[in-house]
């Protein structure tokens, strides 16, 4: 194939084209460098000014202040659903959860198995329709700290407001917006990502961590499994995901080039808008699964009258190259994701097919 499609699956995601094109012009050999960077060695000066210019990149796009460490780990989002209560939960070992979704209820499973989980406030009840309002959260003052997800790929749903915890540190699980949109890093103890739906591909998690959290992690952890560890070498401790910083690099560039999170968030918005847009003016015939309040920018999930028209749906447009569509099996029907990466003219074609594809089936 020679054209690309419009990817709307929601991760690995669609990457930056310019970004790819880089990648692909110097695959072969850096500039300067004469081997790829599939190739070199992560102890050597090429890559370690590559991971200090990401790191310097990525604290420009968000005001990360100082007093923050960024990391660059394996093991996806889901290990760190055990770093964090392994580094963070004692000696209290207890912590409260906000449980929104599939990811963190995954959080919860693991964060038992270090101490006490109280659930400060859950939507599962409604099947995660919506965000909870912060006078719902029942929050216990001496939590070692409160998790929470901003993002819920599978049900599309997305906190627009920072929960208010007191002194207790926020830990967010934010793989699925982080610098989607400007945000205030020092409302959060720690925050964690997985690169590959706004931020680069697959292999890497970025953990932010604010320096004070970092005397938590215990000398008797597990090396891997320390962040004071990774933190004291610069993510170097054991050889990283060379190939993957390398991209989040370029996508950071990408980022700083188009005006930072702020233009970033502007183009977010239009693509949300434009699809929402074509749900509520449908009659009926597509029906959101968030409520209004709580839709996410990133992950727009929808119904359709029934489950035939639903697969019919999915089949036509992967026809047309919109691909991807097909929501998840606890929610059914449709699912858009639309990350930063994702261009306004694939929103354009998918908000075309729905009202073609409305007309032909009504």
């Amino acid at each position: 194939m020679t054209n690309r499609v419009y990817n709307f699956n929601p991760g690995p995601a669609v990457l930056p084209e310019p970004v790819l094109k880089e990648v692909q012009e110097n695959l072969m050999a850096l500039p300067g460098v004469g081997m790829s960077i599939l190739e070199i060695s992560h102890r050597s000066s090429t890559f370690e000014n590559i991971l200090n210019e990401t790191i310097e990149n990525l604290r420009k796009l968000a005001n990360i202040p100082s007093n923050y460490k960024i990391l660059f780990l394996g093991g996806g989002a889901s290990l760190q659903f055990s770093m964090v209560p392994l580094n963070l939960m004692p000696p209290k070992n207890k912590a409260d959860y906000i449980v929104t979704g599939s990811w963190s209820k995954k959080a919860v499973k693991e964060a038992k198995r270090v101490g006490q989980v109280n659930i400060a406030a859950s939507t599962e009840e409604e099947n995660f329709k919506r965000i909870p309002k912060q006078e719902e959260l029942k929050l216990d003052p001496d939590a070692a700290y409160v998790h929470y997800t901003s993002n819920n790929t599978i049900f599309g749903t997305e906190w627009h407001y920072i929960p208010e915890v007191g002194d207790v540190p926020l830990v967010c699980d934010m793989s699925s917006d982080i610098f989607s949109y400007p945000f205030d890093v020092s409302k959060y103890g720690l925050i964690y990502a997985g690169a590959q739906k706004n931020l680069g591909p697959a292999g890497v998690t970025i953990v932010i961590i604010r320096e004070d959290l970092l005397e938590r992690s215990q000398d008797s952890l597990h090396t891997m499994l320390n962040y004071k560890i990774h933190a004291e070498n610069n993510s170097l401790y054991n050889t990283p995901p060379v190939f993957a910083i390398y991209v989040v690099g370029l996508v950071a560039k990408w980022l700083l080039n188009l005006g930072g999170l702020e233009a970033i968030a502007k183009i977010n918005d239009e693509k949300a808008k434009l699809i929402y847009d074509a749900i509520d003016n449908s009659n009926g015939f597509y029906r959101g699964h968030a409520e209004k309040d709580s839709r996410s920018k990133m992950n727009i999930t929808f119904r359709l009258p029934s489950e035939e028209l639903e697969k019919k749906f999915v089949k036509e447009a992967t026809e047309q190259g919109l691909v991807g569509l097909k929501g998840h099996r606890s929610v059914g029907g449709l699912r858009a994701s639309v990350y930063n990466a994702f261009p306004i003219e694939g929103a354009k074609a998918l908000v075309e097919f729905m009202k073609d594809f409305q007309n032909k089936n009504s």
